[in-house]
């Protein structure tokens, strides 16, 4: 049996060098050292040896068992490296030819706006604060003066969640957030998409963005928000932008008004 055993080990020696995948190696494992290879088929006949001889053949036997299992150890490390660079050697690609140009998308206009909007805010020294989209009528109402019976506050204007959320209709929201808490001097804009039950046409849509400000301080005037205004405007239609300001009411604003540009195409001339 000492004999059948070494024999055992030098066939399994050749036939592992001859592998040249590690997907085989399972297979030869199984073959020579599981449950139904053939050094366990082997060890069955140990019964038929005598009590001296078992510990021999059985040392033996451990011994084989161990050199196959460190040859398969050695051939999966070597030959995954192999495998590896054939691989490697396969798909090697040439770095000298010329890529496919990849063409990169553009910014939303209404990114680019909002953006160059903020831009000119932030050299005025102004803070952005940003709020959710999801208020309360509290703070899209209540806090604005627009108490209940107001038209604003009609179902058929405002997508209401409940009787006490709503989407936003303004960005309002988010001065009354801010001045909850912060302390004067406030110089706040408020940028954000807002949410109405508009019907879709060319001039309306029923979500849309708006930018609102918001400062508190002393001695701040009428002049101040006119002269912010008329810098916003030159800045994003040209300096030669003419502003015109009508008086108009708003219930949680006084003195307000609504703000014209002339147009930017033909000055006013008629295009």
């Amino acid at each position: 049996m000492k004999e059948s055993l070494q024999a055992l080990k030098q066939s399994a020696l050749n036939e592992l060098q001859a592998l040249q995948l590690p997907a085989e190696l399972e297979a030869f494992r199984v073959k020579f050292l599981g449950k139904k290879g053939e050094l366990t088929a082997l060890l069955k006949q140990m019964g038929t040896l005598s009590a001296e001889e078992r510990p021999k053949i059985g040392e033996i036997a451990n011994e084989v068992r161990e050199r196959i299992e460190a040859e398969i150890s050695k051939a999966e490390s070597y030959l995954s490296k192999k495998a590896l660079e054939k691989k490697l050697k396969d798909e090697t690609l040439d770095i000298t030819l010329p890529g496919v140009p990849f063409q990169l998308g553009h910014m939303h206009p209404l990114s680019i706006v909002i953006e160059e909007v903020l831009a000119i805010f932030l050299g005025m020294g102004y803070k952005i604060v940003e709020g959710p989209e999801v208020e309360t009528t509290h703070y899209c109402f209540d806090a604005l003066n627009t108490f209940e019976g107001h038209p604003a506050r009609d179902m058929q204007d405002t997508f209401y969640i409940n009787d006490g959320t709503i989407l936003r209709t303004q960005t309002s929201s988010v001065q009354i957030r801010t001045m909850e808490n912060e302390k004067p001097p406030i110089r706040i804009i408020s940028p954000g998409r807002v949410f109405r039950k508009d019907e879709v046409d060319a001039t309306h849509s029923p979500m849309f963005h708006q930018v609102e400000g918001l400062v508190v301080d002393k001695g701040i005037t009428m002049a101040d928000l006119k002269g912010t205004l008329d810098t916003l405007m030159k800045n994003i239609y040209g300096h030669n932008t003419k502003l015109r300001f009508r008086p108009h009411h708003f219930p949680y604003t006084e003195p307000s008004a609504e703000v014209d540009i002339q147009c930017f195409n033909c000055g006013g001339s008629g295009c």
